[in-house]
């Protein structure tokens, strides 16, 4: 599929040429025209799809950036503006107790695209080159017949901590490093400035979607006009739609201030697990300095701000499905790739196996194959997530693939289910540190956790105590739960070839130089 032709371009230096759109032209080229969002998908919509439905099943798998479970309405937060995401909820199944195996940016992209964990993917922190040798997500899907699309963050390329901006980094090139979505492209490995934003497509141009145009408003609209020429292709699609929000920066100048006047007047108290002094196992990225903690209130105004626009843009994205004709055989997949803790435990930011970061929203739909508004209760987490929507798609699982197919739960049929989650940290958000490294599991009632460095043990009850508040390593009457995960995670972790290694080891053993990824656990 041809990407949008740039209307206006101003050459910047002999090296770079950058593409800007005025908020007209871009709504313009998108479909939405100058009257506004909400009108205009609608009508463009219903004038431009054809119904014709394909006998495989479509894939629109749509993840937000940093989005936790418990923020939204639909698992019982009264504050969050989320009424589109709780509708999908009501339309098919809620996976309740999904969690990110390792709840950070490139190691959650580089799981979910392949399946493994990320001993496995070697994706040991963020800001590494992810190998190509995996048989991913993409390569299926396209290696089945389907057409491809990839619109957003990647966040799998670039090998340079910093300098996000510099196209080296934030353009990936056609070829081996998209892992097989081989054809419509409108991607950057990483930003979060989500004004004046640009994304790429086959060149290292820099196509900007113009002044005052929200980023996310915009990669919608860029997805809605794929489902639009897609509609009327005989090939099945299969779409992933990477918004980067509700992640930071935080602030007035980040989200549109219709969505900011929302939440300007809500209270955001701290939480029951706030504490004044920052987790002695938190890295730069999860420590808060005191300016940072006056700020707290505020920033959780501007993130709930920022997910009330990713819940408009979700309701776009489905009016778009059902006017197309094509939402009854497409497979609606919603979830993100961890959460935040805003204070809580100590802590600023993700990478943490508390409830804050790990667990994530995961919902699927599918009319009539998906039972509406059913919960699984099953153990899934992220590299369950490839197998379980390929089977669902009916298509082949590759044999490498270490997570488990948990489409029987989606269809409401009974099945094996993993006993428990298993979470790893191997090392600081960005930085090669030493002191951070965590292992966890998580199952149906419980986390247990043990970091590295000194062999400490957490055991929380997330059912009596869901902030976490009670360790009970030290309860008796626990001696017996206590025991079962130590055996448990041992035998996953000699299951993984996991070692528990420091971040330094995984630095000087499978890591070159470039930041680029040489190997992994299992080779």
């Amino acid at each position: 599929m041809a990407p949008l032709r740039p209307l206006r371009k101003e050459k910047i230096n002999r090296k770079m040429s950058l593409t800007i759109f005025t908020r007209r032209d871009f709504l313009k080229a998108v479909g939405l025209g100058s009257a506004g969002l909400a009108l205009q998908d609608g009508i463009s919509l219903s004038q431009n799809f054809s119904s014709r439905n394909s006998r495989q099943p479509n894939l629109l798998f749509v993840f937000a950036d940093q989005l936790g479970y418990t923020r939204c309405g639909y698992a019982g937060d009264k504050k969050a503006g989320t009424p589109n995401i709780d509708k999908l909820a009501s339309q098919g199944v809620n996976f309740r107790n999904a969690v990110s195996n390792m709840p950070v940016c490139s190691a959650y992209r580089a799981s979910l695209l392949t399946g493994k964990y990320t001993t496995t993917t070697g994706m040991v922190i963020n800001e590494l080159r992810m190998r190509t040798d995996h048989k991913c997500f993409g390569h299926v899907l396209t290696g089945s017949g389907y057409q491809t699309a990839y619109v957003g963050k990647w966040h799998l390329y670039a090998n340079q901590l910093g300098n996000h901006h510099d196209p080296k980094n934030s353009f990936v090139p056609p070829g081996p490093h998209r892992l097989g979505f081989d054809d419509y492209w409108a991607g950057y490995n990483f930003h979060h400035n989500y004004y004046n934003a640009y994304y790429h497509t086959d060149t290292p141009e820099k196509i900007f979607y113009g002044k005052n145009v929200y980023e996310p408003d915009a990669q919608t609209g860029l997805m809605i006009d794929f489902l639009r020429k897609a509609s009327k292709s005989k090939k099945p699609f299969a779409a992933f739609l990477s918004y980067g929000t509700p992640h930071d920066p935080w602030s007035a100048s980040n989200v549109p201030g219709e969505y900011a006047g929302m939440f300007k007047d809500v209270e955001f108290p701290n939480p029951p697990n706030y504490k004044d002094q920052n987790d002695p196992y938190a890295d730069g990225w999860g420590r808060l300095n005191p300016g940072q903690r006056k700020m707290l209130e505020n920033w959780r105004r501007h993130y709930y701000a920022m997910t009330a626009n990713l819940d408009r843009n979700i309701g776009r994205l489905m009016d778009a499905l059902e006017r197309s004709g094509l939402a009854r055989n497409t497979i609606v997949v919603f979830t993100s790739d961890h959460g935040e803790m805003f204070g809580a435990h100590g802590r600023r930011a993700k990478n943490i196996f508390y409830e804050e970061a790990a667990h994530i929203p995961f919902l699927v739909r599918w009319p009539t194959k998906v039972p509406a508004g059913s919960v699984s209760d099953a153990c899934l987490s992220t590299v369950d997530i490839m197998p379980t929507i390929l089977s669902l798609m009916d298509l082949k699982v590759p044999k490498e693939v270490e997570g488990m197919d948990l489409s029987h739960c989606a269809l409401g049929r009974k099945g094996s289910e993993p006993k428990a989650a298993f979470l790893q940290n191997t090392g600081a958000c960005a930085a090669w540190e030493n002191g951070h490294e965590w292992r966890a599991l998580r199952d149906k009632r419980y986390t247990y956790a043990i970091y590295r460095v000194d062999k400490a043990e957490l055991l929380f009850d997330n059912r009596s105590d869901p902030y976490q508040l009670k360790n009970l390593v030290g309860d008796p009457k626990h001696k017996d739960t206590l025991e079962h995960f130590r055996r448990t995670l041992k035998g996953k972790m000699e299951s993984l070839n996991d070692g528990f290694q420091t971040c330094t080891w995984y630095r000087d053993n499978w890591i070159d130089r470039n930041r680029i990824i040489l190997r992994g656990a299992r080779g």
